[in-house]
């Protein structure tokens, strides 16, 4: 009568196929908010150069559309008429926005930071960047196969066939033997006493569970007990690198002071209020790097007056009497001429995958000093792939960063790498590796979320975006890099737990068949057997929320 009040499995089966459901329809709806990237309407101009507002789904290939400094780029196309920066971090995880100019291409959802520009539209919305993001993250999704439920499987044959056994038992011994009835009826039920699969049910679930509460405990949101199965197996890690590797956004690194060079010292300090002065104007994010640095550095700001931008080139500015200007490298150089010192110094840090940014003084057409800046790694990424290369876990790096930068941060992690990759050869890169191995990809942005979808296992930073997060199948809420392989170690110790826990429940059961059938043990030893097992299994399972082999750094 006691064991009536136990929870049958299919009822904990039902709950757990509702509960994967809401999962994936949650999942679903993240992704379709890909599309609120992608502006709702769009500046078209006509023969005529008049202006008229239009949907953007509306749009068809060779219309000319306005795109005005802090608009989102309608559609795919070519940059016809002006110069811009245009930050495409939701589209290439570029972490620097990309100074674009006639010919160059632009894609939809991509942010135009400060010049006014004409795009001739060679993509209608339905075969726009961001439309092929959405539609490869589905058929990534979709094309997933589902982790064999091993437990449910097997009881649908272990049930019929203990019950044909225990009929046999039954009846046989009398007919053929004429053993007595009752004795081989008894034998029987304490055979389909023994054969209940409490135990077994349960070996798996308890230790899942134990896993997943300690992977919350750590900051590590796991979505079900089959992405914690599968983590244990992954043999190669995929990471992206702005937002994961690094921390998403430009630190000053170095400010270096030309007239210092030459004798007439303006000083550190002179150079970097000069540079905060003229960039304080601008909204660009390497100018409000610079600016930040500045303030924390307690720098005094001089005020500015008469300031513009060149789109995509420099920002002037007017500070104490004296026109300034900030620009590229290439751009300072067809202003002043530089030094083959300096050139040589800018050059070394660009090859660090620095991006430099130049002073010069417009009038007297001389160059003051640079401040150099970089997207730094995040503080445990060394030790986080240093750990996976002790567990036998190979690391690529796949980024849409330019290649001197992947290559600069690459050799500081010791890691492999695949630079200015779009979505698309993302996936196809995962594709290639997952026919030898399992793949976990990690990431952040937008940009990653078919990626995510495709490979074996889809990670999260937890800083990233709401749609990166809800596609992948964990999401690491402490943004750690460290976290990954916590997360493959947690993993390992809960599928041994399972495999114990399987064994015991089996090679228990195995043994008092046996001597259920001889005789030797009864239906007492059987019901102490049954609660027995499913109780070490469950401490077993227990054993699990104790687990110390997650660094926390």
């Amino acid at each position: 009568m006691e064991r009536q009040k136990k929870l049958p499995p299919w009822f904990l089966f039902s709950v757990g196929e509702l509960l994967e459901s809401v999962a994936a329809d949650r999942a679903r709806a993240g992704i379709r908010a890909l599309s609120s990237l992608v502006p709702k309407t769009a500046i078209l101009l006509d023969t005529q150069g008049q202006q008229r507002q239009v949907a953007a789904t509306a749009l068809q290939i060779n219309d000319k559309v306005l795109v005005r400094p802090g608009d989102r780029v309608s559609a795919d196309g070519v940059i016809i008429q002006g110069i811009s920066s245009l930050d495409e971090s939701p589209v290439t995880g570029e972490s620097v926005p990309v100074a674009k100019t006639i010919g160059a291409e632009v894609f939809a959802g991509s942010i135009n930071v400060d010049g006014v520009l004409q795009i001739r539209v060679e993509k209608t919305a339905a075969d726009n960047t961001i439309a092929r993001i959405i539609e490869l993250v589905e058929q990534a999704q979709s094309s997933k196969a589902p982790t064999a439920r091993f437990i449910e499987t097997f009881s649908r044959y272990y049930t019929p066939i203990v019950m044909a056994i225990a009929a046999l038992v039954i009846i046989i011994p009398p007919l053929l033997m004429e053993a007595e009835w009752g004795i081989w009826l008894y034998r029987g039920l304490a055979l389909l006493l023994i054969a209940c699969p409490c135990a077994l049910v349960l070996s798996t679930p308890a230790a899942i569970a134990s896993g997943l509460a300690v992977g919350t405990r750590h900051g590590l949101l796991i979505k079900g007990g089959n992405v914690m199965e599968l983590v244990g197996q992954v043999s190669t890690v995929a990471f992206d690198k702005t937002g994961t590797l690094t921390e998403g956004k430009p630190r000053v690194t170095d400010v270096i002071d030309f007239k210092t060079v030459h004798g007439d010292a303006e000083g550190h300090d002179k150079l970097l209020s000069l540079f905060a002065s003229v960039d304080s104007v601008s909204s660009h994010p390497l100018a409000i790097a610079i600016v930040d640095h500045a303030k924390a550095a307690k720098v005094v700001i001089p005020r500015s007056s008469n300031a513009f931008a060149t789109a995509g080139k420099a920002v002037h500015a007017t500070v104490a009497g004296r026109s300034l200007a900030i620009g590229s490298p290439v751009y300072v150089a067809e202003k002043v001429r530089l030094p083959a010192e300096q050139q040589i110094q800018i050059e070394m840090l660009q090859n660090d995958g620095k991006t430099v940014s130049i002073l010069f003084d417009e009038h007297t057409r001389e160059a003051l000093g640079l401040v150099a800046l970089r997207d730094e790694l995040r503080e445990d990424a060394q030790q986080a792939i240093a750990q996976l290369n002790k567990m036998n876990v190979r690391s690529v790096m796949l980024t849409g960063d330019n290649s001197r930068t992947a290559k600069a941060l690459a050799s500081q992690l010791d890691i492999e790498w695949q630079a200015e990759l779009l979505p698309e050869d993302k996936l196809r890169l995962l594709s290639e590796m997952q026919s030898n191995s399992k793949i976990a990809m990690i990431g952040d942005g937008i940009n990653d979320a078919p990626a995510l979808a495709a490979a074996d296992i889809g990670i999260a930073m937890g800083s990233g975006t709401d749609v990166a997060i809800e596609t992948a199948d964990i999401a690491l809420l402490k943004s750690r890099v460290m976290d990954v392989a916590n997360l493959i170690a947690l993993s390992r110790a809960t599928m041994r737990n399972i495999h114990q826990n399987v064994i015991f429940a089996l090679g228990l059961k195995g043994i008092f068949l046996i001597t259920t059938v001889l005789g030797v043990t009864g239906l007492w030893i059987a019901v102490l057997a049954d609660t027995g097992a499913t109780v070490l299994v469950t401490l077993n399972a227990l054993r699990l929320l104790r687990f110390k082999g997650m660094s926390s750094r």
